[in-house]
């Protein structure tokens, strides 16, 4: 059934209402609501079904600027639901706004079920990102507040106006309620009307490329490279070049990336129903799979963001791991724990694709079968136990929370259980949060480690090694470096030590003395061998461990490390990148991702978080 897109009616202070436009007069469905400002965008409004799509019109005709929307139809088409229709806005054609830069000839803005009702807009979002197709720009956000409204400015020779909805969900019955919009004076400034005129494309930015990718379009070395920022010769059909992203010399495991093999991943993820955020991540790991893990995600966060980012370079880290032998009495173990760590239908795709030989290719398509029969191969395969632990669990303090999510998904790895009852049975002894509380801090000198440390709540102890070191005379003095080390441990042991109620120490939480008070591991901690020790201690206390990994580009950290009271070398800064071997998820009970804000941009592990 085609329906058509309801008039939105303009705000009282719109200027650009015609005499047959329609005014709001009710306000009331906004009054005291969350609400979402974001930016009109000057096109053609289109829906887009399962099985075909229309302008405003429901028998809409013919029109060269429809051909492309067509095309992106039929890429996305068989992912939207049954009933399920994406309202947004055909911007091919330049209409009375010149456009340069777009991210998509296509923006969406709403989402309707089949039960014609219109998400709220964060899932709006996630829906949207999954099918590749972006969202128009937000502009302001918060409730509703009608001077915050007529207050914001816009660039009016470069937008249309704006429109305010709720961010919550809503029936199409309330949609006159519920969404409202702002136009810019004398909006139309052309002559002669769009469709009765020869067509002119609005011009496409660089990170189009990526959309197009998300979308299901085949991806192209050059447009990536230049989404990316790397030079222009970053991706070429003979490998990865330039960027500082190489080793020495080419991994062992990867090949380099050409438009074939490009080709060939994309036609796994589709075949495996793949699309947004997880098609871009297999494409780009398999586009970056000789560039070196433990740079990439810092370099591409200011392009991706901080979680796509991690996520590709973790792919790139993993992949070669599928194609080698693995036993397969622990395959259905091992794969589990890998689950947590990537996508495992994309993770097979790229290792497949990137296998250098007939031996390397069996290995993944033997793991592959395992993890079909295992039930591992789709998007989040750990999502039902997770959500029905969630709300097991509700109302929980996080910790706890966290830490039974984390038994829980130990246990199901194991196979010792397989359902929400049985995990909440398995979870059970963590429940009362009174275990020690562990945070690993690792990443290069100049990262942010102390100044993280320092801004957390509640920390009962910070162990520092280059306090150690300085205890004895020399925070530089590097020569008795397992002597510091051990005594660091011994430590940490003494302060994850469950405190006694009857004498609280410095070391309990004061909100509860049997509770022990977060304790903080300070120190580079670069690969898995030195987290290892520092683990073990965690594990002989019961602790729960929250590793957090700081991520930062060499430029800035050279930066930093120049204005540091202590400097490192730049020489010792140099060694230190080239040993850094960041955690992967599921090594630490949770995992936070601190960018180069000196925040949590990212988090894997956490029970309240997104599907890792």
């Amino acid at each position: 059934m085609r329906v058509h897109y309801p008039r939105t009616p303009h705000l009282p202070w719109s200027p650009g209402a015609a005499a047959d436009d329609v005014r709001s007069g009710d306000l009331s469905g906004l009054t005291g609501a969350e609400v979402v400002v974001t930016e009109k965008l000057d096109g053609e409004n289109t829906t887009l079904y399962r099985d075909g799509l229309h302008a405003r019109s429901l028998d809409s005709a013919h029109h060269p600027s429809r051909a492309w929307v067509k095309g992106l139809q039929g890429r996305i088409g068989p992912r939207i639901p049954a009933g399920w229709r994406i309202c947004g806005e055909n911007l091919f054609a330049r209409h009375s706004i010149p456009y340069t830069d777009l991210e998509s000839w296509f923006h969406g803005f709403s989402v309707w079920t089949d039960r014609d009702v219109c998400l709220g807009w964060d899932d709006t979002v996630r829906f949207l990102r999954r099918l590749g197709v972006p969202a128009p720009r937000v502009l302001w956000r918060g409730r509703y507040d009608e001077r915050a409204l007529r207050a914001l400015r816009l660039d009016l020779d470069r937008q249309e106006g704006y429109v305010v909805r709720t961010t919550a969900g809503f029936p199409r019955a309330e949609f006159g309620r519920r969404v409202a919009k702002w136009v810019r004076p004398q909006h139309v400034r052309t002559d002669t009307h769009w469709m009765h005129a020869a067509v002119v494309e609005n011009g496409l930015g660089p990170g189009a490329a990526l959309w197009s990718v998300r979308s299901g379009a085949l991806p192209e070395l050059p447009a990536l490279a230049a989404a990316l920022r790397l030079p222009e010769d970053g991706l070429r059909e003979d490998g990865l070049l330039g960027a500082g992203l190489l080793e020495d010399g080419p991994r062992e495991a990867g090949l380099p990336a050409t438009a074939d093999r490009l080709a060939e991943v994309s036609a796994r993820l589709d075949e495996l129903g793949r699309g947004g955020d997880a098609r871009l991540a297999g494409v780009l790991a398999t586009a970056l799979g000789a560039a070196r893990r433990e740079g990439l995600a810092p370099r591409l966060a200011g392009v991706l963001g901080l979680p796509l980012a991690r996520r590709v370079a973790d792919l790139v880290g993993l992949h070669p791991g599928l194609q080698q032998p693995y036993p397969d009495e622990d395959r259905r173990t091992g794969l589990v724990r890998l689950s947590c760590a990537a996508d495992l239908g994309v993770l097979h795709a790229v290792a497949a694709t990137a296998a250098p030989g007939a031996s390397e290719r069996d290995q993944v398509a033997w793991s592959a079968l395992h993890a079909e029969d295992a039930g591992l191969l789709a998007e989040a395969p750990l999502r039902p136990l997770r959500e029905g632990l969630r709300e097991a669990l509700a109302g929980l303090d996080r910790d706890a929370a966290d830490r039974c999510w984390a038994q829980a998904r130990e246990a199901y790895a194991l196979g010792r259980i397989h359902t929400v009852e049985e995990a909440v049975a398995a979870a059970w002894r963590w429940r009362d949060g009174r275990f020690p509380r562990l945070v690993h801090l690792a990443g290069p000198a100049g990262s942010g480690k102390s100044t993280f440390a320092a801004a957390l709540p509640g920390v009962g102890a910070r162990i520092s090694l280059d306090d150690l070191r300085e205890a004895r005379g020399s925070r530089a003095d590097q020569r008795d470096n397992a002597a510091v080390l051990r005594e660091g441990l011994d430590r940490l042991d003494a302060a994850l030590a469950r405190p006694d109620p009857a004498h609280p120490s410095d070391l309990a939480d004061p909100a509860d003395p049997a509770r022990p008070a977060t304790v903080v591991w300070d120190a580079t901690s670069l690969n898995r061998h030195q987290r290892a020790a520092v683990h073990a201690v965690a594990q002989r206390r019961d602790a729960l461990v929250t590793q957090v990994v700081l991520l930062v580009d060499e430029a800035e950290l050279a930066r930093r490390n120049a204005a540091r009271p202590h400097p490192v070398p730049p020489e010792v800064l140099a060694a230190q990148l080239r040993r850094f071997s960041p955690p992967y998820p599921g090594q630490a009970h949770r995992t936070w991702y601190v960018g180069p804000s000196g925040t949590v941009e990212d988090t894997a592990g956490t029970l309240d978080g997104e599907d890792d």
